[in-house]
Parts: C-alpha cells; sequence; structure tokens
C-alpha cells in the first residue's frame, strides 16, 4: 500500500498499461466504477470489511482492561499493569494506533463501552459503508465506439513523441580496492 495516487493507480492497473487509452478507460470503468459499486451496495455492516473486523478484533482485545475516567474525555487505560492515556474529542490514544490508523484501537473501545458510546463515530469517515457508496454513486458514462469519434483533422496530423529520455543519476558505486592494495597497507 502507498500513499501515492500515481503509484496505487499503476499497481492497480499493471495488466492495462499495454493498451490503449481508449481501453484504459475502459477497463477502469469496469474494474473500479461497476465491481466496487457492485461491492458496496453488499455492505450491510457500519464499516467496510476490513475495518469492520479490526474493530471487532480491538472489541475483543479491551474486555480485560479497567477504565479510570479524568475528565469527561479523558480516560486513563490499565491494560496489564501499562496505562495509556485516552482523549475522545482528539481521538488520540498515547498508544498511537488510534490517531494512525483513524479507528478506534483497543483502549478507546474500552473506554467507549465504559460509556455505552458507539466505535463508529470514532473512525474515519472513509472507512465508512456510506462513505464507500457515495464514492461510486456516479456514473461513468461508457465511450462510445472508436468509428464514431470526430477528430479534427490538425489533431491527426501532430504527431506525438515521448519526452527526451535523460539517465537518471545514480547513486556512486563502491570503489574497490586494488590488489596491491592490502599489501600497502600493511607495510605502513
Amino acid at each position: 500500500m502507498t500513499s501515492n495516487i500515481a503509484e496505487s493507480i499503476n499497481i492497480a492497473l499493471v495488466l492495462a498499461r499495454e493498451l490503449s487509452i481508449f481501453e484504459i478507460l475502459e477497463q477502469v470503468k469496469l474494474r473500479w466504477n461497476h465491481n466496487y459499486k457492485k461491492e458496496a451496495t453488499g455492505i450491510f455492516t457500519p464499516l467496510i470489511e476490513k475495518y469492520q473486523d479490526i474493530l471487532i478484533e480491538n472489541k475483543a482485545m479491551c474486555t480485560r482492561m479497567m477504565v479510570v475516567q479524568s475528565t469527561e474525555y479523558v480516560h486513563n487505560v490499565n491494560d496489564d499493569g501499562r496505562n495509556f492515556i485516552v482523549r475522545l474529542r482528539e481521538k488520540i490514544c498515547s498508544y498511537g494506533r488510534f490517531q494512525y490508523e483513524e479507528i478506534s484501537c483497543e483502549h478507546a473501545w474500552a473506554v467507549l463501552k465504559s460509556k455505552n458510546l458507539t466505535a463508529y463515530e470514532y473512525c474515519f469517515d472513509l472507512y465508512k459503508s456510506e462513505t464507500f457508496l457515495k464514492i461510486y454513486e456516479l456514473p461513468i458514462y461508457p465511450l462510445p465506439d472508436i468509428k464514431d469519434w470526430v477528430v479534427p483533422e490538425y489533431i491527426l496530423d501532430d504527431v506525438v513523441l515521448p519526452p527526451p529520455f535523460r539517465i537518471q543519476p545514480d547513486r556512486p558505486r563502491k570503489k574497490t580496492r586494488a590488489k596491491g592494495s592490502r599489501e600497502l597497507l600493511g607495510s605502513v
């Protein structure tokens, strides 16, 4: 997984790279819009399956923890002798998973359980199934057949060349010692 959207798209469309732009667009339409929309309509849990599973696992791990309330939104959670501070309003746990994964960690779950709150409100919106469905609700219309395209003559005559190739700077190679250098070093 990567945070670079271009890399993510390249990885997802690795097989489509050799296709024409028209065929790539059709692959995107079929693969992402159609398949993911179909998947999104079949989700009946508050979170997408992957994050729902993480949340269930975190809920199971919170059963052995003890919660002590400091203020309305700040709590101390004792987990096997270790203390963690959970700040619900900021969605922060001193353990770090709550803010990093943006999903209720086991310590946050223990606090939420003690306050009779639902954990779904404290999860990142992109993990929620309703958001997932909204992403794919906009239709991607099919392209007309290539034979039906009206392309101006000046564009057909235009020659498009790839950018000039430039050798990328490399990391300098390690220099190896000459055969006789060991003897020279030993004599010094």
